[in-house]
């Protein structure tokens, strides 16, 4: 029996979910029939309402209506906005023990000197200012080369960025910079780390090492050009110290491991009206899988959760791990006051043309991701995870400045659910891309990694999609290659969140 042609998320909605293109006149649901054209994705009322009356998706307000509005009219930002209503928090009303899942799973990784454990194996050159950027790439263009020899080593990643300098020396910008790069320089699937200066810049190599406890060592060197004598003299000091550690950082071997050593970070990017019906909630089923094994998942993205912040207050294992959320939604919204801004600064122009219409509708569906776990704590930017279980990590909303906080935190896999299709690498943490319809899925088979519009065309259910994500996620960490991974996608998406102005 074919699917329907709508898809109904709960019965209390009063908009129902296009599976495909629906002409005029289309029956879509009992009596009632599409008055206009509405795009795969988009939304179409089932029910009348008044001017000021909430529009329902989920069983959750998505906006409200700007005119009286009929039966079959296409919801979308021409009649459907944001506006002011209560959110009950009700603080851990919905949290509940954990069913862990015994024995755990594992997966094949390396496990490092220090306990922790690696999903991929990597040399990486930090730089602390973008002046010391394209230093950083040609000493990663005369490594990289020599890895032919070497092949448990994954890569050698050149970390630039466009801050370090022209910002205050002290405060919150430079803790966030500083903690960002600490992240990646102790990083789990980093085996060898060159940070990398100038030696003028307000970001100085020694306020960073002793801000941040940072040693230099066999496997830790800093190096600023000024001191060394110029660039030529940096990459060639640079590339000697890398090459001596090639056959050590080459002598590794993948072991069984714990499943509960991982960390996945969760995002979603280049979104559609599809993202929180399949990949998103698919997501959040793989996810209550790997913390039922013992593992953490951080979400993030705090500007495409609001909204929807209560559905997380309700999951906090306490009140106090509930207000660290709210208190970082409060945050935002003085955040975006000071700066002219408004937290509706969202959707995209490809969301919308996706059929996502409102910030609330987005942070609905982008919630998801978390599953349905408890909440056991919620961390700032780049700040170490340590917790088990589904955590929170407050970031901006745009992609690589979130991702890269959660890598810094120490991710050391990381599931990108997408619906317009964002391609996005992550390194040296492995990344996944979760397509939400099919369509996407067969026009960029070189990049998704995983079909959920399986869902959506009524072939398996959110937990079955959810099962193979997680599998695909255990295979991931022991080594396979993502297609990111393939395309040699990963070097330029880190990007540390600038939070305050550029001098």
């Amino acid at each position: 029996m074919p699917a329907p042609i709508t898809i109904r998320l709960h019965p209390n909605d009063n908009v129902v979910v296009a599976r495909m293109d629906i002409l005029p006149n289309t029956r879509v649901e009992g009596d009632v029939a599409a008055l206009t054209r509405v795009p795969p994705g988009h939304k179409i009322l089932t029910r009348p309402v008044r001017k000021g009356e909430p529009l329902r998706k989920y069983n959750q307000i998505i906006g409200f209506a700007t005119d009286d509005l009929a039966p079959g009219t296409h919801i979308h930002t021409h009649n459907c906005v944001m506006g002011d209503f209560e959110r009950d928090y009700a603080f851990c009303a919905d949290a509940h023990p954990t069913d862990y899942i015994t024995p755990a799973a594992t997966f094949m990784g390396y496990r490092r000197a220090d306990g922790r454990s690696a999903t991929r194996n990597y040399l990486g050159i930090v730089t602390t200012v973008n002046c010391s950027a394209a230093t950083s790439r040609m000493i990663a263009a005369r490594v990289d080369p020599l890895l032919a020899q070497y092949p448990n080593i994954d890569g050698v990643v050149p970390l630039t960025h466009g801050g370090g300098c022209g910002m205050a020396a002290s405060g919150l910008e430079m803790d966030v910079l500083r903690r960002t790069l600490a992240g990646y320089t102790r990083h789990p699937n980093m085996t060898a780390v060159v940070v990398l200066g100038l030696g003028c810049e307000t970001n100085q190599i020694s306020g960073l090492m002793d801000a941040e406890g940072l040693q230099e060592g066999p496997k830790l060197i800093p190096m600023a050009i000024q001191d060394e004598g110029g660039v030529s003299k940096t990459v060639m000091r640079a590339v000697g110290f890398l090459k001596e550690l090639l056959p050590e950082a080459n002598n590794v071997t993948r072991e069984p491991l714990p499943v509960s050593d991982l960390i996945l970070a969760l995002q979603c990017g280049g979104s559609d009206g599809y993202s929180g019906i399949s990949a998103n909630p698919a997501l959040g089923a793989a996810v209550d899988l790997l913390v039922r094994h013992g593992g953490s998942a951080v979400l993030s993205e705090t500007p495409e959760i609001y909204g929807a912040e209560h559905l997380l207050t309700r999951r906090a294992v306490s009140r106090e791990v509930g207000e660290k959320i709210v208190k970082r939604i409060k945050w935002w919204e003085e955040h975006c006051a000071r700066t002219g801004g408004e937290m509706n600064n969202n959707p995209s122009p490809g969301n919308k043309a996706g059929g996502l219409t409102t910030i609330l509708e987005k942070s609905l569906g982008a919630v998801a991701k978390g599953g349905t776990t408890n909440l056991v704590d919620v961390y700032e930017y780049a700040q170490p995870i340590t917790a088990k279980g589904f955590v929170y990590m407050d970031s901006p909303g745009y992609d690589p400045v979130s991702a890269t906080g959660q890598v810094a935190g120490g991710a050391n896999v990381l599931c990108f659910t997408t619906g317009r299709g964002s391609v996005f690498g992550c390194k040296p943490t492995p990344s996944l891309k979760l397509a939400t319809n099919s369509a996407l899925y067969r026009r960029m088979t070189d990049d998704m990694d995983i079909n959920c519009g399986s869902i959506v065309d009524g072939e398996e259910t959110i937990q079955e999609n959810g099962k193979k994500i997680f599998e695909l996620i255990v295979k991931t960490a022991s080594g396979q290659k993502t297609k990111s991974e393939l395309l040699g996608i990963g070097d330029d998406e880190f990007e540390p969140w600038k939070i305050g102005a550029t001098m």
